[in-house]
This record gives C-alpha cells, structure tokens and sequence, in this order.
C-alpha cells in the first residue's frame, strides 16, 4: 500500500515509506522496530499530509555502520534531521517518535526548533529529566537494568536465538498483550534477519553508555535540555522500561507542553491503542 524509498543523509543511505501529500510529518521507530510499527499511522496521516516512517540507521533496509560511534544521538538527530529537510524543502514539519525514536525527536528539536511546526513524542523519556533518574531513582534504576545485557557482547546471540524468541515474545509480546496477526510478526522477523540488523539496533545502547556524553551531545553549546516547540506527550502508564515519573517536572523543559495519558497502556501503546494515539494526533494537529 505504502511507496518504498531511498535517499541520502550525512553518507547514510536512509530508508523509507511515505503515504500521501502535504505537510511532511515524520515517524521515528524505536528498538527493536522498524518503519512497519507505523503502518496504522501512514494510513491514518496519509490522509492529508505526507507522512513518511524511517528506518533508522542500523535497522532494516538502512545503512548500518559498523562504528558503534557512529549511533549516539547527536548523529542519529543530524541525519534524520538531514532527511527530512530533503523531504520538506524549506516547510516546516511534524516530528512523531516513540522509545528510541522519541529520545532522537527530542534531540532534534531541542538542536532544531526553527525547522518544527509540531512534536509529538510517546514513551520516550525527556534527556533532560531521564539523565537525573538514572542517577538517582531506584524505580528508574531497576527498570532500565534490561540495558546492561542489551550492552554485552552476547546481545546479539541471547535475542536472535530460537528465530528471535526473546525479541517476539518477551519484548513485543506477539499475540499476547499486543494480539498482533501472524503476518504482523512474519514482517518483524524478516526486518531482524536482514544482516547487521539486530547490531545496529543494539548499538544505540551501546552508544548511550556513557550519559554524561550524551547529555552533552544533545545540548550543545547552549547545555539547554530547553524544547521550544509545541509538543505532545502521549504516555502509557503501565510501560515497564520507562516509569512515569519521567513525567514529573517536564514543563520545566518543554513550556509548550500537553500530556495524554494511557491508564491501561504499556510501552507498546502506538500498537494496542492506535486509534486513541491517531485521536489524539490529529486533535493535536488541529
């Protein structure tokens, strides 16, 4: 249903799917996903605006360097950035991320704001506030302790093993909490086995090792967490990886602030409840 393309940023060959015209508005993935975690929201979007879901570098049909250097998330933001200003010429545009992908749309606009009409973000922790957790706040601490095995050298054996069991049924949960269709899972493991995906992925947490680098990365010169772009928060408040006082005290950073919350939602949440996330999307957008 969806058009299939390519382009060029900062020396990384991008890959991506779009769906209709208008206003770009652009779809971060996070781990262990890819452009396909979208597919509810290019139809929804491609309604009235371009949307376009990326393949992030490392994962699927995009580029995946081999230098773990190349995945902190200055360089991610730089060539998403790079990419869409390809895509929307000199236009502003809407930036959607949700895990990984939300903790790059943060960095964007936090680095870019001239270039955003819109941000919407979904389960992806603020750097400013995730940074201070992690430094201080058990319930944060414990949450985030699946990241040291994520950062090990067996990574990529424990998560691809018994065609990516762990991937499909402990983290995605297929047909359990998410009821996906079988051909919904057929996609994933497909885009898991395209070579060097699942270390591109993982190298994001690699990357992410060091904090103190990357809170600097994001900032910049400025060393301001500061977001001034209109933006939307969308969180399901049963996510275990990311607790929900990443909530607490966001204002501070983002003055252009709405919060949605998901009672009964998990991490998951763009999957188990799409129609509600594309509801409040596109109350947003009006």
């Amino acid at each position: 249903m969806f058009k299939s393309e390519y382009a060029e940023a900062n020396g990384l060959r991008l890959h991506y799917v779009s769906e209709g015209e208008g206003q770009l508005v652009l779809f971060l993935h996070g781990f262990p996903e890819f452009w396909y975690a979208w597919k509810m929201q290019l139809a929804e979007f491609g309604k009235d605006h371009r949307a376009v879901a990326l393949d992030l570098p490392g994962y699927n049909l995009s580029d995946k360097p081999s230098d773990v250097s190349e995945y902190t998330v200055a360089k991610i933001a730089a060539a998403v950035h790079a990419l869409a200003r390809q895509i929307s010429k000199d236009a502003k545009f809407v930036l959607v991320g949700h895990d990984w992908g939300g903790f790059i749309a943060w960095a964007l606009a936090i680095a870019h704001p001239e270039d955003l009409e819109k941000l919407v973000i979904i389960n992806a922790p603020h750097p400013g506030i995730f940074v201070q957790l992690l430094r201080a706040d058990p319930d944060q601490k414990k949450a985030s302790e699946y990241m040291g095995m994520f950062r090990s050298t067996r990574a990529e054996e424990i998560l691809s093993a018994n065609d990516f069991d762990i991937l499909a049924n402990r983290i995605m949960a297929f047909g359990k909490e998410r009821g996906a269709a079988a051909e919904d899972r057929a996609e994933y493991i497909k885009a898991w086995s395209q070579p060097g995906a699942i270390t591109g992925g993982l190298n994001y947490y690699r990357a992410g090792n060091l904090a103190a680098q990357q809170a600097a990365d994001i900032t910049g010169a400025s060393g301001s967490f500061t977001v001034n772009v209109p933006t939307l928060v969308i969180w399901g408040m049963k996510d275990p990886a990311m607790v929900a006082k990443n909530l607490e005290g966001l204002e501070q950073y983002v003055p252009q602030l709405g919060i949605e919350r998901i009672p009964d939602a998990s991490h998951w949440v763009v999957h188990t409840h799409s129609a509600q996330v594309n509801s409040y999307i596109r109350a947003f957008l009006r």
